[in-house]
């Protein structure tokens, strides 16, 4: 390939990585995928997204957008990820394109999920198309890391997400925490709760704050809601177990009493208040919920991302156990002198053992600034 070319294949590959971005939040457990369709003489006609879960792919969307057909003889396709070889809600890509008289298709990156992972690739070119694979690559793994990494280990992609003052605090001594952050931050984490499958908070968040973890100030679907309750405790006229959004709340407990009640639906029904939402049973490790197990389950039930609004408790437990897999940390300019501090005990006793984060980068948000980075 000639730089010429290389760089031609970018640029349109650019436009399809855009095309799927936009199915950001709605399309889970499926993966965001774009798709362009380019003439022989180079100029576009045609390109999709894939829109929602369980309706048409890009590739579908984007040769229904052709609207003369004959410009797809020899055509070149560029598609963001690996089209798809099997059959799903929908039909597989693959061999819909495979009847078509394109001559080539421009992949970003392979497709992970056993079920295709090649043999879409194969297909194509067993039908004499020309296939080339790896275009932006990098760029297409981290549009789709959730996805990637819950079919890679079974689990959910996690997040933390956390706010702390200047000197480290994210509550002040009385237990008061609203508001650390300033608006623009606060808004930033509503367009993720849009963006993620689930959001998890542990029992001292749900009984302190009483949150609604609901999508406000942006527009976007509401996540699945996940709060640790060990002992199975809590209140039941809390925001998570009593509001509109009752039935995409997931109770996580070792409590074994919880879970077979909520096991007989005709249990539930005769309580005077029982509880839409789901009860999932862990095992009990050191006086707390197991959370590899826990989130083993949630990957079991298809969440491919978690966008975790922890606690003290919670945040240190997670990365103490390994568990995080990128840190979202805001800092606002404020300064607390005591409190609450936003980790404690994570294990690491020297400067060796130093938990260093990698593709890190620092962000202004409003008067904020927003630290990222992955375990």
């Amino acid at each position: 390939m000639t730089t010429s070319q290389k760089q031609i294949h970018e640029q349109w590959m650019q436009q399809a990585l855009a095309l799927a971005e936009k199915g950001k939040g709605h399309v889970s457990p499926n993966p965001m995928v774009g798709c362009v369709i380019v003439s022989e003489k180079g100029e576009k006609i045609g390109e999709g997204y894939h829109k929602n879960f369980g309706e048409a792919h890009a590739e579908v969307n984007a040769v229904d957008s052709v609207q003369n057909k004959k410009y797809l003889k020899n055509a070149t396709v560029y598609v963001t990820l690996e089209p798809c070889s099997h059959h799903g809600k929908t039909p597989p890509c693959a061999t819909m394109l495979g009847k078509l008289p394109i001559r080539t298709v421009i992949v970003a990156m392979k497709d992970p999920n056993p079920a295709v992972n090649g043999k879409g690739i194969l297909h194509l070119r067993n039908k004499g198309i020309e296939v080339e694979v790896g275009v932006l690559e990098k760029k297409a793994e981290k549009l789709n890391e959730f996805f990637i990494h819950h079919q890679t280990f079974g689990k959910p992609f996690i997040t933390l997400k956390m706010a702390q003052t200047a000197d480290g605090f994210l509550a002040a001594a009385d237990g008061e925490s609203k508001w650390i952050t300033g608006k623009i931050s606060r808004q930033m984490v509503h367009r993720w709760r849009s963006e993620y499958d689930a959001v998890l908070v542990g029992r001292t968040t749900a009984m302190v704050d009483n949150p609604s973890l609901t999508v406000r100030h942006v527009s976007g679907r509401q996540p699945k809601r996940i709060v640790i309750d060990g002992p199975y405790e809590l209140p039941k006229d809390l925001n998570l177990f009593s509001d509109k959004f009752e039935e995409k709340t997931i109770i996580l407990t070792w409590n074994k009493k919880a879970s077979s009640t909520d096991a007989d639906p005709m249990l539930k029904v005769m309580q005077q208040n029982y509880f839409r939402g789901e009860v999932i049973q862990l095992s009990k490790v050191d006086g707390h919920a197991d959370l590899r197990q826990a989130f083993k389950e949630l990957g079991e039930r298809g969440i491919t991302s978690v966008l975790v609004e922890g606690g003290q408790q919670l945040s240190s437990a997670l990365i103490r156990q390994g568990l995080v897999d990128k840190l979202e940390l805001f800092i606002a300019p404020k300064l607390l002198g005591a409190g609450t501090r936003s980790l404690i005990n994570i294990g690491i006793n020297k400067m060796k053992e130093v938990a260093e984060l990698k593709e890190s980068n620092w962000t202004q948000v409003g008067d904020d600034i927003l630290l990222t980075g992955y375990f």
